[in-house]
């Protein structure tokens, strides 16, 4: 089954629990090749670190459901 994705590169977000990181930005998407893998993204945020959160929206720990908002 393909994944539903949440973000794409380049897309802005904030998180709503951690308004101190500041604004993020979508800077890499990696996808596994195996069936059930993660997708994942990495986000480059204002307080300069980058984190990695799951991106599949089938997954209950895909980042929409942690605090991920889309700007």
């Amino acid at each position: 089954m393909k994944p539903r994705l949440y973000l794409r590169i380049g897309d802005k977000v904030s998180h709503n629990r951690y308004s101190h990181w500041g604004l993020g930005e979508v800077v890499e998407e990696k996808h596994s090749n195996l069936a059930g893998g993660l997708c994942i993204v990495k986000i480059a945020f204002e307080d300069g670190m980058e984190r990695l959160f799951i991106n599949d929206l089938e997954n209950d720990c895909c980042c929409y459901y942690s605090g991920l908002i889309l700007i």
